[in-house]
C-alpha cells in the first residue's frame, strides 16, 4: 500500500539540544526528510556559545512512522533528545471545551438579578408560558451531542468514556462554525429504550439533538423515535451530515463528466448508517440505479441476513464488490480501508468518479489510481475533495434553530446539498476542486438560508 501523507494528526514536537555549530540543524531535518517526515516550525529555545536549544515540529503518516523518526534522530551524532511531545495527546489535555458565563457578576445586583431572588420571575414567566423558554434561556441556541460509544469513529464499540473526545470535538465545530452551544452527552448504555427515554428526559434544556457514533440499525431506530416523541430537530449526523455532503460533492463531479444523476449506476459500499442514508438521499435527488454491497457482497434479495434498511435496497443481482463494479459510473465507500483495488476502478464505465470516504485510511489510495479516475475524493483533509460533515450539520442546526423548525426534514438535505454545491463557481470547478473548504465563512451561512427556506416552504418554520 502507498504510505499515507504525513499529517498534523501524527504530529510530534521534538525538543533537541545541539551542539552550537553549522550544520548541526540541517543534519537533523535531512534526517527527518529523508524518512518522509513533513518539517514544521523551528523555535529556537536557548542558545548558548557551545550549545543551542530548539523544538522542531514534525508531521508524521501513523504511529509507528513517528517511532521511527524519533529513533532515527535519537542516533544522530551530538545530538540530544530533551523530549517529545505528543500535539495532538497535548491538545486534548484537560478538555477541549468549557463553559463560560455571558455576563460579570461584580456587584451584588447582578447576582440578584442572575440567580436568587431575581430568577425566580424568569423561571414564573416561563411557568406561565413556555415558550418564553426560548428567548429567556440558552434552549435557543443549545445543541445535545449524545452518543453511546457503540460506533466511534472507524473504531468500533469503544464506549461512553472513549467517545467523549469526539463528542467534545463535535461541540467545537458547532460553537467554531456556527456560534451553537453544544456540549457532549456519552450515555453508559446501549438500550435502545434506555437510549431514547434518556433523550427525552433531557431535552427540556436543547434546542437540538445530534446523534452520533450510534451503531447501525439501532441508530435508525432511535432517530425514528425521537423524531415521534419530541418538538424539535433530531439530526444523526453520520447519516444525513455524510450524505449532504455527498450529495453536493457528487452534483458537482457529475457536472466534470457531463453525467446525469438518473442516468449513472451508482455502488455505495458499506451498508451501515452513513451508507444506507447516502442511498436515501441520492433516490430522492433523482438516481435510479444505486447497488449497496457490505463485506459480504452486493445486498441482493436472495439473502436471509438483512435487516430492513438493507432489505429496502436489494437487488436481484447477486456477488462480490467486484461484480458490481463492472461498468459503473460512480464508487461512493464508506466502508473499511483497501476494500477497493486499481482493477475495479479500471473496470468501471468511462470517466469514472470515486468517493474513497473510509478514514482515516480510503478504500483506495489516490495515488494508486490517479491516471485512472475522472474525479476523486476521500474523507482525508490532506488531499483534494475531502467529503467533511463539518460542512452540513453546523448550518443545519443554525437554520432550524433560527427558524424554530421542530423537525430537519428530507427536503432540508437536499437544499443543504444544493447550497453547498453552489458555492464552487462553475469557472473554478475542477477535478480537484469539487467541494468548498470547511474553513469557506460562506458555508454555514448558504446552508443555514436553504434550510430556513425549506421550511417555510413546507409550512414548520415557527419564526
Amino acid at each position: 500500500m502507498v504510505q499515507l501523507t504525513p499529517n498534523s494528526s501524527f504530529s510530534l514536537t521534538i525538543r533537541l539540544q545541539l551542539p552550537n555549530r553549522p550544520g548541526m540543524l540541517a543534519s537533523v531535518i535531512q534526517a527527518v526528510a529523508a524518512l518522509g517526515g513533513n518539517m514544521g516550525q523551528i523555535d529556537l529555545i536557548e542558545q548558548t556559545r557551545r550549545n543551542t536549544t530548539r523544538d522542531i515540529s514534525v508531521d508524521a503518516a501513523s504511529s509507528e512512522h513517528a517511532e521511527q523518526i524519533i529513533t532515527i534522530v535519537k542516533a544522530l551524532p551530538d545530538v540530544k533528545i530533551v523530549n517529545v511531545y505528543d500535539r495532538t495527546f497535548n491538545l486534548h489535555r484537560g478538555g477541549k471545551i468549557s463553559i463560560q458565563s455571558k455576563i460579570p457578576l461584580k456587584y451584588q445586583s447582578d447576582l440578584a438579578m442572575a440567580y436568587t431572588p431575581g430568577v425566580g420571575r424568569i423561571c414564573t414567566a416561563i411557568a406561565q408560558d413556555p415558550e418564553q423558554v426560548y428567548s429567556l434561556t440558552i434552549k435557543s441556541n443549545t445543541i445535545a451531542v449524545v452518543t453511546d460509544g457503540s460506533a466511534v469513529l472507524g473504531l468500533g464499540n469503544l464506549g461512553p468514556a472513549a467517545a467523549l473526545p469526539v463528542m467534545e470535538g463535535k461541540a467545537m465545530l458547532f460553537k467554531e462554525f456556527a456560534g451553537l452551544d453544544a456540549f457532549p452527552i456519552c450515555l453508559n448504555t446501549q438500550d435502545t429504550d434506555e437510549i431514547v427515554r434518556t433523550v427525552i428526559n433531557i431535552a427540556p434544556v436543547f434546542g437540538g439533538i445530534n446523534l452520533e457514533d450510534i451503531s447501525a440499525p439501532r441508530c435508525f431506530e432511535i432517530e425514528a423515535r425521537l423524531r415521534k416523541e419530541l418538538d424539535i430537530p433530531v439530526f444523526h449526523d453520520d447519516q444525513h451530515g455524510t450524505a449532504i455532503v455527498s450529495l453536493a460533492a457528487l452534483t458537482n463531479a457529475l457536472k466534470l463528466v457531463k453525467k446525469s444523476l438518473p442516468d449513472v449506476r451508482i455502488v455505495i459500499n458499506g451498508a451501515g448508517a452513513a451508507g444506507v442514508a447516502i442511498a436515501l438521499l441520492l433516490q430522492k435527488a433523482g438516481a435510479s440505479t444505486i447497488m449497496l454491497c457490505d463485506t459480504k457482497g452486493i445486498i441482493s434479495r436472495d439473502r436471509t441476513d438483512l435487516n430492513q434498511q438493507k432489505r429496502d435496497f436489494a437487488v436481484e443481482k447477486s456477488g462480490t464488490l467486484a461484480d458490481a463494479l463492472q461498468g459503473a459510473d460512480i464508487f461512493l465507500g464508506v466502508s473499511a480501508p483497501g476494500v477497493l483495488t486499481p482493477e475495479m476502478v479500471r473496470s468501471m464505465a468511462k470517466d469514472p468518479i470515486v468517493f474513497a470516504m473510509a478514514n482515516p485510511i480510503p478504500e483506495i489510495q489516490p495515488e494508486l489510481v490517479r491516471d485512472d479516475v475522472a474525479v476523486m475524493a476521500t474523507g482525508r483533509s490532506d488531499y483534494p475533495n475531502q467529503i467533511n460533515n463539518v460542512l452540513a450539520f453546523p448550518g443545519v442546526f443554525r437554520g432550524a434553530l433560527d427558524c424554530r423548525a421542530p423537525a430537519i426534514t428530507p427536503k432540508m438535505y437536499l437544499e443543504a446539498a444544493g447550497a453547498i454545491a453552489s458555492l464552487i463557481n462553475p469557472t473554478d470547478l475542477d477535478r480537484e476542486y469539487i467541494i468548498p473548504s470547511v474553513f469557506d465563512e460562506r458555508v454555514v451561512t448558504a446552508v443555514a438560508a436553504a434550510v430556513q427556506r425549506a421550511a417555510r416552504e413546507e409550512g414548520i418554520a415557527r419564526k
